[in-house]
């Protein structure tokens, strides 16, 4: 049996434990090695299957482009990849027993749909693959997971220092991972990047604030997250290059590009593009403009509440829209179909609810409907008595559709359209509490866990449990979104009274609210 190379021991640490994996890492380092070594061509290197499969068992050496791209990604040359390396069964282990590692992924399993946790015995203990699968928008993501058994202290969550080893090791990698420490029953979430920075300042113990709970609330973060920054960093040369191009668009009053023109880009990095474009063209036709605008959006998915709250570009808009609206503040009529609500989870209706917090936070007084007869309506933005903005970046088939009316008939049919939809909101209120606690009720979300989840995520950031790795998300928002919903939540409560106990969790840990998050020192 041939020795185990220096190559399949670094694959297998980067979570690439199959040619699916690896195909996709690869894919990125191509695009990485292009971008970083100013050689374009580098983007479209590819290795099939046999040709992985010749490359671990040492019979075929990796040349020209695919070398330079395995050497990019891997930081050694060939020569030193194809080398065998030493088994290490003495070195680092985690103390966590295997059985307390499979229940844990079970539950995690039962808990989140859509979602699977698949174990891997690796020489280095065993870890876990956790796959975060798309619906609509989203391609999937995976996350490598490692689990360690923790103890709770004082609203935190403590690793001991028996484990550091092998959390060393675990992060050694340059890649997105994530640490689960599993606890009475509940698991906690850290980023394995967050986790290392924090080994090297902070002693001989790893902490997670006990607000990183794993729950309906943050992995419908992990989720959303991982899926958008990992589509968009893997188009990013792609995807800047098109955005250079785009100069002639956004100076035009009416406009569109096809999906078919642009195959190569994923369905976020799509978005992106058409939400930007979208963005920059309401701007541009609210120039001068001193009444107030009204929004009507469909929302066909949370995928797409999604890009809201995480696109870099999305909150300068808003300032952009509330600034210009002057005193009075904008209204958004956000039309979400019934069907989209009966088939979504969870956390995906807790996306699209704090989507709509994230609007009402940039003063927009919005609205829901769910009325059928509203779904052959596109996306418009309309300045009474002036014009109608027709913009869509949600589309199937196309990347956007920007246009302006300032016909008196399509100008009228908008208006008429907002007067009658008002009487069908299914939310309702005068202000941002009463607006947001309806839409709960609607979406069959829990106010009062909610509000102080968000609360209790906002008093430590989500710095540990999120990391972006593109330029085109950012959690700056969430975490205003997050406080905002927070102070809402405290100023319901009588006397600020403290979050009420929570039960201990076996499975699944999304139906019970988590416990009280103690101050900590």
């Amino acid at each position: 049996m041939a020795r185990r190379t220096l190559l399949r021991a670094l694959l297998e640490e980067r979570g690439c434990h199959g040619y699916a994996l690896f195909d996709a890492e690869f894919g990125r380092a191509a695009e990485a090695a292009a971008r970083d070594l100013g050689r374009p061509g580098l983007a479209a290197v590819t290795a099939s299957q046999a040709t992985w499969k010749r490359w671990l068992s040492g019979e075929q050496v990796p040349r020209a482009d695919t070398a330079t791209v395995l050497e990019h990604w891997l930081g050694a040359d060939v020569a030193a990849l194809l080398r065998p390396v030493a088994e290490e069964p003495d070195g680092p282990r985690p103390r966590t027993g295997a059985e307390v590692v499979r229940e844990t992924a079970r539950a995690l399993d039962e808990a989140f749909g859509g979602s699977s946790l698949r174990l891997s015995d690796a020489p280095s203990g065993l870890e876990g693959l956790w796959h975060l699968t798309g619906r609509h928008r989203f391609d999937g993501a995976q996350l490598p997971v490692q689990i360690y058994e923790a103890d709770e202290h004082a609203g935190l969550v403590i690793i001991g220092a028996a484990d550091q080893p092998h959390i060393r090791h675990f992060t050694r990698p340059t890649r997105r991972a994530l640490i689960l420490a599993e606890s009475r029953g509940s698991a906690y979430a850290l980023d394995a990047a967050y986790a290392k920075r924090s080994l090297v300042t902070g002693g001989d113990m790893l902490t997670i604030p006990s607000a990183y709970r794993v729950d309906q609330l943050t992995y419908a973060l992990l989720w959303a997250m991982t899926n958008l920054d990992d589509s968009l960093q893997a188009d990013d040369a792609v995807l800047h290059a098109e955005q250079q191009r785009l100069g002639p668009f956004l100076e035009q009053r009416r406009s569109a590009m096809a999906r078919a023109a642009m195959p190569e880009l994923t369905n976020v990095s799509a978005a992106w593009l058409g939400m930007h474009v979208c963005a920059r063209h309401i701007t541009r036709q609210l120039a001068g403009t001193s009444a107030p605008p009204l929004f009507w959006t469909p929302l066909p998915s949370a995928e797409d509440a999604a890009a809201w709250l995480f696109f870099a570009c999305w909150p300068e808009y808003l300032r952009d829209i509330r600034d210009g609206a002057g005193a009075a503040p904008s209204e958004r009529a956000l039309y979400i179909p019934e069907d989209v609500l009966r088939d979504a989870g969870t956390h995906e209706r807790v996306l699209l609810w704090l989507a709509v917090a994230l609007m009402e936070l940039h003063g927009l007084e919005v609205r829901v409907y769910a009325d059928p007869g509203f779904a052959r309506t596109d996306a418009f933005v309309l300045v009474p008595d002036d014009k109608v903005i027709v913009t869509n970046w949600m589309a199937e088939h196309g990347i956007w559709h920007v246009d302006t009316s300032e016909s008196l008939a399509d100008v009228r049919a908008c208006t008429e359209l907002l007067d009658r939809a008002r009487a069908r909101a299914v939310t309702r209120g005068a202000h941002h509490e009463e607006r947001l606690r309806s839409l709960a009720d609607h979406l069959d979300l829990d106010w009062e866990w909610l509000t102080r989840r968000c609360g209790e995520l906002a008093a430590f950031g989500t710095a540990g449990l999120l990391r972006p790795r593109s330029r085109l998300v950012d959690i700056e928002s969430l975490d205003a979104v997050l406080a905002f919903v927070g102070k809402l939540g405290e100023a319901a409560r009588p006397d600020g009274a403290p979050a009420e106990d929570g039960t201990t969790l076996k499975r699944p840990w999304a139906e019970v609210a988590p416990n009280a998050l103690e101050a900590s020192g």
